[in-house]
């Protein structure tokens, strides 16, 4: 799902002269294990630090396990007010949509104050094709719950006997799709920050397969 974004990342990475993201609103983390792996591919010395407002420490150490170029903070962060000593690239990725407009705009106004590059991505959009997408999206779970690991029975037992998972993915989606920000309110979100113009901003979309990331990128001039 990532592919068509590396690229941008690799840009942003060179364009700021950092070799270090700062992952905010991280969950578990595993979603950034094969774009760690594809961004290695041109900073073969990256460094990623997963953080979350409610830091799940064992998803992170799973995480860690798998790639050791990744680490975490075990302190809640905030993407409104990032600590001044995590230095990086901030990314969000599929969490932008969570966070209310005065929200959002503390995040890139945080970003923008403490001069560190910015760049957030957006897997849904408020569209029908999108929501169509998330009304098929409990079909996937079905799939695909077998050959999740590590096993555990609760995921069978709440996937196929009490669908409680299915019924939660399609909520969830359905709403994601619904609360994400157009380009065209990205724009408006970075129009809000008062010194907008020390930074080199680029919003867009791209294409992937059948779906559409969004992306607000920003970086200091």
């Amino acid at each position: 799902m990532y592919a068509p974004i590396v690229p941008l990342l690799v840009k942003t990475l060179e364009k700021s002269e950092q070799k270090q993201i700062i992952d905010l609103g991280s969950g578990g983390g595993g979603g950034l294990l094969w774009l760690n792996q594809e961004l290695q591919k041109n900073v073969p010395d990256l460094k990623i630090t997963l953080t979350d407002y409610y830091p799940n420490i064992d998803a992170f150490n799973h995480t860690k396990l798998q790639a050791s170029n990744i680490d975490f903070s075990t302190k809640a962060i905030d993407a409104r007010n990032v600590p001044v000593e995590l230095l990086g690239i901030r990314t969000q990725f599929l969490s932008l949509h969570h966070f209310q407009e005065n929200d959002a705009i503390q995040i890139l106004q945080n970003a923008v104050n403490s001069g560190q590059p910015i760049a957030i991505f957006e897997a849904q959009e408020r569209s029908i094709p999108s929501i169509l997408a998330m009304v098929f999206s409990p079909i996937s779970v079905l799939l695909t719950t077998p050959f999740i690991r590590p096993f555990k029975f609760g995921r069978l037992l709440f996937t196929y006997i009490l669908p409680l998972v299915p019924l939660f993915v399609l909520w969830d989606g359905i709403v994601s799709s619904l609360r994400t920000y157009s380009v065209k309110e990205m724009n408006q979100l970075v129009d809000a920050l008062p010194n907008k113009d020390t930074y080199n901003w680029e919003i867009g979309r791209v294409k992937t397969g059948p779906g559409v990331i969004l992306y607000l990128i920003g970086t200091k001039k």
